[in-house]
């Protein structure tokens, strides 16, 4: 089969495509022949291997383990190992092909990939491959950090900064699915598109700076982290949320080492002296229920995708490259 590999950590440039086997499923896995599959900021950090940290995530220290990059698939159920029962070949499926909270190379850019069924969904009928190929990771993020933030009622007032990215986007409408007032925060570029996914309010970051304002709200989804938890506090309710995803911005932010892990670690041990912060867990999520809920606000279209470019396979780097320019609207997929 076709796919994009790469030898070692590095440049987006030092990938390649190439004829490699295809893999064989294990028991718990099923051999997915690939539609589509996500462009998103972690294969970025995964195939430069930065910060240092999650080469102990069980991507490999020295050298990946495995060298096809791509964690987020849709695509059509080819063969099932021993011991599946609930999918089928012929099946449309999506989700993650990587287990628990690993931070590695999972497959997804190639033509076939195997991946554990306790991550996969049945495609809703009413999106395309793209579009379900765009959600897995950002949705399991935005839908985890929502809930440990106590997910947003109906009518409180919920701010998304970096709202028009992958994760932003569905976080926005996450949570207007749960009956929140949205305001997105991003540049003015991408106003229109976060109107039209239902943002009530659009700020743009370079022209105000909402911390400094009067509004008040009762959830504040940092995607973009680059707020500080102290100048948020004066615009959250007594029991309003910060949460803070951790985004490193390619290498811009963070730390070399740990990324924004020390930053995590630090709201963490801030968390039993304020009501401002969630509780955090290290621990690995379900992503198998997960994804069933991602299914079904997908398939009431509660959850629309938004997929700004698509990109043949071969052209992966130039895929990544734009991801890192800070313009996407919504979400890129490379097309096996």
């Amino acid at each position: 089969m076709r796919a994009i590999v790469q030898d070692k950590y590095g440049s987006i440039d030092d990938l390649s495509l190439a004829e490699v086997p295809a893999p064989v499923p294990a028991a718990d896995e099923v051999l997915v022949r690939v539609r589509a599959a996500s462009v998103h900021a972690d294969v970025w950090h995964v195939v430069n291997g930065y910060p240092y940290i999650l080469r102990l995530m069980g991507q490999g220290f020295r050298r990946p383990k495995n060298p096809i990059p791509g964690t987020d698939m849709a695509g059509v159920v080819e063969t099932v190992g021993e011991n599946v029962t609930a999918f089928a070949p012929g099946d449309p499926v999506f989700g993650e092909t990587v287990r628990g909270l690993q931070w590695a190379n999972g497959g997804a850019y190639a033509e076939y990939v195997s991946a554990p069924t306790d991550a996969l969904a049945l495609k809703p009928a009413n999106i395309t491959f793209e579009q379900a190929a765009s959600v897995p990771s950002s949705g399991i993020i935005a839908l985890m950090n929502l809930r440990s933030a106590g997910l947003p009622n109906k009518g409180q007032k919920v701010l998304v900064n970096g709202a028009g990215g992958g994760v932003g986007t569905i976080a926005l409408q996450l949570a207007k699915a749960y009956g929140a007032e949205v305001t997105a925060v991003d540049v003015a570029e991408k106003r229109q598109m976060l109107l039209s996914l239902g943002a009530d309010r659009v700020i743009d970051y370079r022209q105000t700076d909402f911390t400094r304002g009067s509004e008040r709200y009762d959830l504040i989804f940092d995607v973009a982290s680059n707020l500080r938890f102290s100048d948020c506090q004066r615009v959250l309710t007594p029991e309003g949320k910060y949460v803070l995803i951790g985004h490193d911005h390619y290498g811009s932010q963070g730390r070399r080492i740990l990324g924004s892990m020390p930053r995590m670690v630090s709201l963490m041990a801030r968390r039993p002296f304020t009501h401002n912060l969630p509780t955090s867990s290290f621990s690995s999520p379900n992503k198998g229920e997960l994804m069933a809920v991602l299914r079904q606000l997908l398939e009431e279209g509660k959850i629309t995708p938004r997929i700004d470019r698509k990109y043949p396979l071969e052209r992966t780097p130039e895929a990544l490259q734009y991801l890192t320019e800070g313009r996407v609207l919504g979400k890129i997929v490379v097309v096996p």
